[in-house]
């Protein structure tokens, strides 16, 4: 079940992901905002979610129905299906350095595009759920604008798309079951016994 904490439990997920690989190097990848300094020595990697929308492709899910009683039927709302948007940076002083890093992560990330079980973090750990991650191609006015809402000058950065994030929902509702119906002239009319 993905509470309200899933998002953050994604942004964990892949900061330790990349985290993991990139310690080796030297190199530490932390969750930022970009609003305050980052640091450069030693050398690190932010990972930025910098928009949270839902995923259109996947609106529309059907609620689901679960018999809780022999005279009762829940039904819970399909869970809210989340696009989250990162930028990934790197932050070294060195230019070349910055190149290395940067690809090293794009590496782990395409070999890890599907990330699931033991790789989640939170309440998603050892869930069903299946998070892709895909590079996400940005025009250059797209980042100015990205960079220009931190008030930061742009840097060298690489932008992913992570899907498909489920946000529960927490409305539940019990109804009885319905035992008879009538149709007339094309209508359906419900009767509830009680």
């Amino acid at each position: 079940m993905a509470s309200f904490s899933v998002i953050a439990d994604v942004s964990v997920t892949l900061q330790r992901l990349l985290d993991a690989t990139l310690t080796p190097l030297g190199v530490s990848a932390l969750l930022h905002d970009l609003s305050k300094q980052v640091p450069t020595n030693p050398p690190v990697l932010t990972v930025f979610l910098y928009e949270v929308s839902e995923d259109v492709a996947s609106r529309n899910r059907p609620d689901t129905r679960r018999l809780v009683g022999p005279n009762a039927i829940e039904f819970e709302r399909a869970p809210m299906a989340l696009l989250l948007k990162y930028l990934i940076t790197p932050w070294s002083g060195d230019a070349a350095t910055d190149h290395r890093i940067l690809g090293r992560a794009m590496q782990e990330l395409y070999d890890n595009a599907l990330l699931e079980g033991v790789q989640l973090q939170g309440s998603l750990a050892n869930t069903n759920d299946t998070l892709k991650i895909t590079i996400t191609p940005l025009s250059m006015d797209e980042r100015t604008k990205v960079w220009y809402a931190v008030q930061r000058t742009y840097r060298l950065s690489s932008a992913y798309e992570v899907r498909v994030v489920n946000l529960d929902s927490n409305r539940r509702e019990t109804h009885p079951p319905v035992r008879e119906y009538h149709r007339q002239t094309g209508t359906l009319v419900q009767e509830v016994s009680r």
